[in-house]
């Protein structure tokens, strides 16, 4: 491999995981302000979301590629 592909793997890497992270902390944050309660755990409805939100972001990941 070039040392080109090799640096640009590595960054595609790390800006998913960036970019992963900041989906996940904006989430989090929706889901706090949309609960009005104000505690960090969810409930079972909240965590049901966060995997629908989760498989959604997936399958829309699988699309882009193609």
């Amino acid at each position: 491999m070039k040392v080109n592909q090799i640096v640009t793997m590595v960054m595609r890497m790390v800006m998913r995981r960036l970019m992963r992270s900041g989906v996940n902390a904006g989430m989090d944050a929706i889901g706090k302000r949309m609960g009005g309660k104000g505690d960090a755990t969810p409930g079972p409805d909240g965590q049901k979301t966060a995997q629908r939100t989760r498989q959604a972001m997936k399958l829309g990941r699988r699309i882009g590629r193609f």
